[in-house]
């Protein structure tokens, strides 16, 4: 079965691609492979197939590009019994990214934080007309309401990429947003991003292979206490949850399982500015002093370059490091870049209604777009729960469209859609380590409103997160992996 030996290379393969949008996973479905096969077969002389437009009595096809929290959202609340659902995205699952951090130091596993497409939306696997494909979109043709797409193969030696096309009633651009390295020399090549699975199995795989590494017989001082320093950039609720992580590993699970280089293991923290800047300034002081009471050292300032071993800082300071996290922030992708449209800050321009104006049946939501300016409306931040919110909203006025008869292309211009997108901000919250965390219910920076710190707001972050990670069985495994933590410590040797 030459689909299944495909299969096997494609989950054996692992990327450490920096790009979240251009990122590999691990798995790809029979399905695709299937399709690949045909594509490969049927496509002579640059002649590219693929998905043809839908016919009046055929139900319309939606089209979701990205598996972010937007497009995930959509898919879940989308009627399948008025639109056949296509997604194509380099990545077969969603990550639940508020648990990324915990999974790099043991306190969860992956598979805690990642949901298959397929169960999602489980159309994509089961009817006829659905699809998943494991592919980048490089173009879109407006004119035409067309895709062209190319298969996600890297690293597999006996596959080669494969260009299709989908034809779409509606298209729904979620690709979510580009890690922020500000054009720093060295980034993309020597840090680690925390974005994707892919991402926290690096990291513990580096802290793992450096733990190890420090414990060699004649290993100097000097190598040690670099192989054990883990550099974090970016104050923001990422980084500091890492950091938090991180120090709770070192003191507890490092401490007890690792006692020759326990003297040599810490942690850096590099901001520009202030830590957590979009919280209260009463819970950012606290955080300040929980993370200097574990051992994270606090730094300010800006990195010039980064080098293999170490980074400079603006001052000319050289810091060495074994692992290097980057998490300062997300931008535009070249995908969305490349979109000849009107651009809102560099995301893609849309207006009250999600939709994208200057072309038909196109709407676009979470981190690659925002509001234009003749909305009148600020850019939205790039938070799940705004992605998640929009998903929600865009997929009950697509089952609206749909049911008044406008699915299909260029059948929408007279529905009235109802009442425009609201967002309205419920709060941030970001854990600290040692059972410490904040809630901030400020609907804005500069607003009153609730604020708590310490262990009763990380049981309101531990128990708001359980009820949003997607799926029930994710749910239990979330559960079971934080009891096994409190009575058995992290485990990070299961790479």
């Amino acid at each position: 079965m030459p689909w299944f030996k495909n299969l096997i290379k494609i989950s054996k393969t692992i990327t450490n691609q920096s790009s979240s949008y251009k990122s590999i996973t691990p798995l790809a479905s029979p399905l695709l492979t299937q399709f690949l096969q045909f594509t490969k077969q049927y496509s002579t002389n640059d002649h590219v197939v693929g998905l043809e437009a839908t016919k009046s009595d055929q139900k319309p096809r939606i089209v979701v590009l990205g598996s972010g929290w937007a497009g995930c959202r959509l898919m879940k609340d989308i009627d399948t019994n008025i639109y056949d659902v296509v997604c194509v995205s380099p990545r077969n699952h969603m990550v639940f990214t508020p648990l990324l951090a915990s999974t790099c130091v043991g306190t969860l596993e992956f598979r805690s934080v990642a949901e298959p497409i397929g169960r999602i939306q489980p159309a994509v696997s089961t009817q006829p007309a659905s699809y998943f494909f494991l592919a980048n979109c490089n173009a879109i043709d407006f004119d035409n309401h067309m895709i062209e797409c190319e298969t996600v193969t890297e690293g597999v030696e006996t596959l080669e990429a494969w260009k299709f096309n989908v034809s779409y009633d509606k298209l729904v651009i979620a690709s979510g947003a580009h890690a922020l390295t500000f054009g720093i020399k060295g980034v993309n090549e020597h840090a680690t991003f925390l974005r994707e699975v892919h991402h926290a199995q690096e990291i513990r795989r580096k802290l793992l292979l450096n733990l190890m590494l420090s414990d060699v017989p004649g290993v100097s001082e000097e190598e040690k206490r670099r192989l054990l320093h883990c550099v974090v950039v970016g104050g923001g609720p990422t980084g500091v949850e890492f950091s938090g992580e991180l120090s709770d590993f070192i003191l507890k699970d490092v401490h007890q399982r690792y006692a020759h280089v326990k003297d040599y293991i810490h942690v850096t923290l590099i901001e520009a500015n202030e830590i957590l800047s979009s919280f209260d300034d009463r819970l950012r002081v606290y955080a300040t002093n929980q993370l200097t009471k574990s051992g994270v050292r606090l730094v300010r300032g800006l990195v010039q370059h980064v080098q293999p071993d170490n980074i400079i800082l603006s001052d000319g300071t050289n810091v060495p490091y074994g692992l290097l996290v980057w998490s300062t922030g997300v931008g535009p992708s070249p995908f969305v870049n490349s979109l000849d449209i009107p651009k809102a800050k560099g995301r893609i321009g849309i207006d009250e209604w999600l939709r994208v104006p200057s072309v038909q049946d196109v709407y676009s939501i979470g981190d690659c777009s925002g509001f234009l300016e003749s909305t009148g409306r600020q850019v939205l931040p790039a938070l799940a729960q705004v992605a998640e919110r929009q998903g929600k909203y865009l997929a009950s006025l697509l089952n609206k469209v749909g049911k008044q008869g406008g699915g299909h292309a260029n059948c929408a211009q007279n529905i009235n859609l109802g009442d425009p997108f609201v967002y309205k901000h419920l709060g941030s919250m970001a854990t600290i380590g040692r059972y410490k965390a904040l809630v901030d219910l400020r609907e804005s920076k500069e607003a009153k409103g609730v604020s708590l710190a310490g262990f009763t707001s990380f049981f309101v972050w531990r128990s708001a997160y359980l009820t949003r990670v997607v799926s029930w069985r994710n749910k239990i495994y979330v559960l079971i992996n934080w009891l096994t933590t409190l009575v058995f410590g992290r485990d990070i040797s299961r790479i």
